[in-house]
C-alpha cells in the first residue's frame, strides 16, 4: 500500500499527492484536483496578507490551506502568547490604577503572584475549553476513538484559531481603554474560528461543530466559577 496522501484540496476537502509538480529551469506547475478540477491550494501563489484576511473572514479554503498544507507549528507559542495578554487584562482589571508608593514592598510581590495566578486561571479555563470540545468530538464521532492523529490535529486547530485573542494586544497596549463589549466581540470572534476549525478538519456539518464549541464553553465556564468559588472560601478561610 502506498503512503496516505497528506495534503488537501482547498475547494473540496479532497486528499491529494501534491500542490505543485516541479519541472526544468525552475518553472512550478500547480496541482488540478482531480475531484472539483480546481486548484488543490491556489494559496501557494498567494501573499501571507492575503491569506491572513482571509483566515479572519473565516473562509473554509484558508483554513485548510493552513492545517494542512503547511508546516505551521506556533500554536503553542500562539497560546502563551494570548495567555499572558488575558493573564494581564485580568490582573489589571483587578488592581485598576492602584500604585504602591515603594516598589520594592511586599504588597508588589504579592500583586506578582496574583499576576501568576491569573495565567494560571487562564490556562485551565483554555484546558476545559478543549477538553470539554475534544470529549465531545469523540463521543459522537466515533471514527476518532482510537486514531489519536485526528484528535492531535483537532487541538492544534483549536489552539491555533484562537489566533483572535492577538486582538487584546491594543487593549494591552493601551491598558484601560477597552469596554466589556470589545472583550465579549473578541469572545465571539473567537468561537466562531473554532466551530470553522472543527468544521474543516472533521468536514462536518456547522450545527456539530457549534454544539461541540458551546459544549466547551460551557466546560471553561463551569470551570471558571468553580475556581472562583474556591478562591472566595479560601479568602473567608484566611479571614476568618
Amino acid at each position: 500500500m502506498g503512503k496516505e496522501a497528506f495534503y488537501r484540496c482547498v475547494e473540496c476537502n479532497e486528499k491529494a499527492a501534491e500542490l505543485h509538480r516541479d519541472y526544468s529551469n525552475g518553472i512550478l506547475k500547480i496541482t488540478i484536483c482531480e475531484s472539483c478540477q480546481k486548484p488543490v491550494d491556489k494559496y501557494i501563489e498567494y501573499d501571507p496578507v492575503i491569506i491572513f484576511i482571509d483566515a479572519i473572514l473565516c473562509k473554509a479554503q484558508a483554513f485548510r490551506h493552513i492545517l494542512f498544507n503547511t508546516s505551521l507549528n506556533i500554536h503553542w507559542k500562539l497560546c502563551v502568547f494570548c495567555l499572558l495578554c488575558e493573564a494581564y487584562l485580568r490582573w489589571s482589571a483587578l488592581h485598576g490604577s492602584e500604585q504602591s508608593s515603594d516598589p520594592a514592598d511586599i504588597i508588589r510581590y504579592t500583586k506578582e503572584w496574583e499576576f501568576y495566578g491569573k495565567f494560571g486561571l487562564a490556562a485551565l479555563e483554555l484546558a476545559a475549553f478543549c477538553s470539554g470540545v475534544l470529549s465531545f468530538l469523540w463521543l459522537w464521532e466515533s471514527r476518532l476513538q482510537g486514531r489519536s492523529g485526528e484528535l492531535d490535529l483537532l487541538l492544534r486547530a483549536l489552539l491555533l484559531s484562537c489566533y483572535g485573542k492577538v486582538l487584546l494586544i491594543p487593549t494591552v497596549i493601551w491598558e484601560h481603554d477597552y469596554s466589556p463589549l470589545c472583550l465579549g466581540l473578541i469572545k465571539l470572534f473567537v468561537l466562531t474560528s473554532n466551530s470553522q476549525a472543527i468544521r474543516v478538519v472533521l468536514n462536518c456539518s456547522r450545527r456539530l461543530s457549534l454544539v461541540a464549541v458551546c459544549f466547551g464553553l460551557l466546560s471553561e465556564t463551569l470551570t471558571a466559577q468553580t475556581c472562583r468559588k474556591l478562591q472566595w472560601s479560601i479568602q473567608d478561610m484566611w479571614t476568618s
